[in-house]
């Protein structure tokens, strides 16, 4: 298919599935669980590779920052609790369950040149360590087949990255190992070993492997990855019987550059898949998440005939999806949204393919059809995302996310719960519709906007530095469900796209035009000032911030702009260096008088370790509504509300004088609004508008996917 009609359907079936009052048969999030609650001591903690216990009640992940694996009871889906944490003295890299006990692969290598593992088996029930078995070698991953009877283990011995750049061959060699069960007991004797070494065209002397997975046959298949090949054997007799190149492919219509645009028109020049996990579809089909990692990375995932055929590959679909749905990863684009795990599971009638992105946070949900696999919906992950693990008889699925910010007072590492049922999707709650070239409108990162005048529903954002190379206004469709970004309106100074903004805020002019609110940073040479641009995006002036009060300039500025009368309300969003703590201005800006003044904002108290401040401003009726939030985030979340200050309070005083107090008085806590969409707590609720009817919409930053899960939350909270 070519893709600009994949595209399209692609559209389609997005629009389709959200079409509001629609019930359909979806995954949606019902939970989430920090990591972090199993293993508090830990200063860095992960959810990596995951699996689930027979019955379905207990969720067994892989933590090799914390050393062990950590456990989670599921018996309530809707509110998962901390299991506990076993220590595994090394490095878990997978686990798999068989009955009461869990085997996991450990990585205790001291170097890359001497590598070692071991297998680990523990009593589910005791959380005991039953066994240890030398694997002679570093473990990637680890999986058994259908009727518990056999282990297979991908031996890595992975590369040293800042040996020769990386490149292989680098020895020792990789290999497989195959561990046959005696009614689940593991025994030296029954723990065999089967070279890989030879059989890939490149580096052959050299297999990386990479990942396991089992038919019903008794074969395995595993990825070489770095070799960009596929192997069969044989589980039972250990034997190669069969293998194939993943091959090379080029995609068309993609991003190719870092440069702060979302550009979809670029080809991508063939470059090996390099597959990292595997599934069979059936006993002669497989597919493939093409992350790529020496040299390649298609962007996509692969369906495989048993022989190498190549059956379907999914080309920049993935890619796409993500730009409509403002996960697209610009700040690190070389391969796209890096689809790296997955899972394969029956769920009624239907068999599906879940691909998790570890670059857009999302995981792809398609239905096996035997032939073209049919796109179905993507669902929201933490950061991260590399284990899956389905639990069909109960209708579940469940997401490792492996990375944990909290040292950076961001978010740590998460599970998040899906469940399959008759219901409204409940994400995306933002898409975009696709450009006059035929390419997805790229966004992401919305850090204010404004309702049309006239138009209910109608209204215009703009986003911020994230997407510096093309910064635009996008006119959103609110009545749609989701809402969608119907235009976008680039913006131009002298005829070029314009340079060194950071919009953070936008309100009409009365005009037809617009007044943007720039923040500034001196380090970058971004000036702080409000900017006025015609409808069709073109500055038709810029008013820098008063000399004397850059004086006090810090980085944090304008978060929101709007207009009363001829004045122009800049809201602040933390204290500079002439503000009393806990305070900050409400700048006023004239255009008629072009005179400058404020008032003051009282704030509400600062999170141990954190700050509050402000993040937007609109004016309905008789009020100015104002966004107040903290910089936390997950659990430490809270305060992220909308305040309101009577207009008749906004009487702006002369900068160098005396700037009145305003009194604020709360409308709405905003933060059970986000802690219903069952992942955890944002924190950059950043952008309140009222439409032409008095209704508020409230949308969430998502920081375009860098150190963020990239969820983008849009609601109404109704009328005003």
């Amino acid at each position: 298919m070519h893709f600009n009609k994949r595209l399209a359907a692609l559209t389609a079936v997005l629009l389709a599935t959200t079409a509001t009052g629609q019930a359909a048969e979806v995954f949606n999030r019902v939970a989430s669980f920090p990591v972090e609650l199993n293993n508090p001591e830990a200063e860095v903690s992960s959810s990596e590779i995951i699996t689930a216990t027979d019955d379905g009640m207990t969720l067994i992940y892989s933590d090799s920052p914390a050393g062990g694996i950590g456990f989670v009871d599921i018996t309530d889906a809707k509110a998962p609790k901390a299991g506990g944490f076993l220590d595994m003295d090394g490095e878990p890299t997978s686990v798999t369950v068989i009955g009461g006990k869990a085997y996991v692969a450990v990585n205790t290598s001291e170097s890359f040149t001497e590598p070692s593992g071991k297998l680990v088996v523990v009593d589910i029930a005791t959380k005991a360590i039953d066994g240890e078995f030398d694997l002679g070698g570093q473990p990637d991953s680890i999986a058994h087949n259908a009727d518990n009877t056999i282990l297979a283990i991908a031996i890595e011995n992975e590369r040293d990255e800042d040996v020769n750049d990386g490149a292989i061959p680098q020895a020792p060699t990789g290999f497989l190992t195959i561990v046959t069960l005696t009614d689940g007991a593991v025994t030296e004797a029954e723990i065999k070993k089967v070279e890989l070494a030879g059989i890939a065209d490149i580096a052959g002397d050299d297999a990386e492997a990479e990942f396991v997975a089992f038919n019903d046959a008794d074969e395995i298949a595993v990825t070489l990855q770095e070799n960009n090949w596929i192997a069969i054997v044989d589980a039972k007799t250990g034997t190669v019987t069969g293998g194939f190149s993943a091959g090379e492919v080029g995609v068309s219509g993609v991003d190719t550059k870092n440069d702060g645009t979302i550009d979809f028109s670029a080809d991508k020049d063939a470059v090996p898949r390099e597959p990292d996990a595997i599934k069979w579809l059936d006993n002669d089909r497989l597919v493939v998440a093409n992350e790529g990692d020496l040299d390649g990375g298609s962007r996509g995932f692969t369906i495989f005939g048993k022989d190498g055929t190549v059956l379907f590959d999914s080309g920049n679909a993935l890619d796409v999806n993500a730009a409509q749905l403002g996960h697209y990863p610009d700040f690190r684009n070389k391969k796209g949204v890096e689809p790296e795990g997955l899972e394969v599971a029956t769920f009624g009638d239907d068999q599906y393919i879940f691909i998790a992105e570890e670059r857009s946070s999302l995981i792809a949900v398609y239905k096996d059809t035997g032939a073209e696999p049919e796109y179905v919906q993507s669902l929201p992950s933490g950061i991260s995302p590399e284990g899956l693990v389905a639990i069909p008889e109960r209708n579940l699925l469940a997401t490792a996310n492996e990375v944990d910010l909290r040292e950076d007072g961001l978010g740590g590492s998460h599970v998040m719960l899906y469940e399959l049922a008759e219901a409204e999707l409940a994400y995306p709650q933002l898409i975009s519709d696709l450009g006059e070239d035929g390419h997805p409108i790229g966004w992401a990162a919305i850090s204010g906007a404004v309702g049309d005048a006239e138009k209910p529903g109608i209204l215009y954002a703009v986003s911020d530095s994230v997407l510096n190379g093309a910064p635009a206004i996008y006119e959103i469709d609110a009545t749609a469900k989701p809402a969608r970004i119907v235009k976008k309106t680039i913006i131009t100074r002298d005829g070029a796209t314009a340079q060194k903004l950071d919009l953070e805020g936008i309100t009409l002019d009365g005009e037809g035009g617009f007044w943007l609110a720039n923040e500034g940073d001196s380090d970058k040479l971004v000036p702080h000032a409000l900017i006025h641009v015609n409808a069709d995006g073109e500055i038709e002036d810029e008013v820098g911030f008063p000399v004397d009060l850059l004086a006090g300039q810090k980085r944090f500025g304008a978060e929101g702009v709007a207009k009363v009368g001829d004045t122009l309300w800049v809201a602040m969003q933390r204290e500079w260096g002439d503000d009393d703590k806990g305070s900050v201005k409400l700048l006023a800006y004239n255009t008629e008088s072009e005179e400058w003044g404020a008032v003051r904002y009282p704030l509400e108290a600062a999170p141990e370790g954190g700050w509050v401040g402000l993040s937007e401003i609109t004016v309905h009726g008789d009020y100015a509504y104002i966004v107040e939030r903290d910089n936390q985030i997950a659990g430490k979340a809270g305060l992220k509300a909308i305040y309101r200050v009577a207009l008749t309070e906004l009487v702006p005083t002369a900068l160098d004088g005396e700037l009145p107090v305003v009194t604020k008085e709360l409308v709405r806590d905003l933060v059970p609004d986000l802690a219903s969409n069952n992942g955890y707590v944002v924190d950059k609720v950043e952008s309140f508008a009222i439409d032409a009817s008095g209704t508020g919409y409230v949308i969430a930053d998502n920081d375009g996917t860098d150190d963020s899960s990239g969820e983008t939350f849009f609601w109404s909270i109704g009328a005003l």
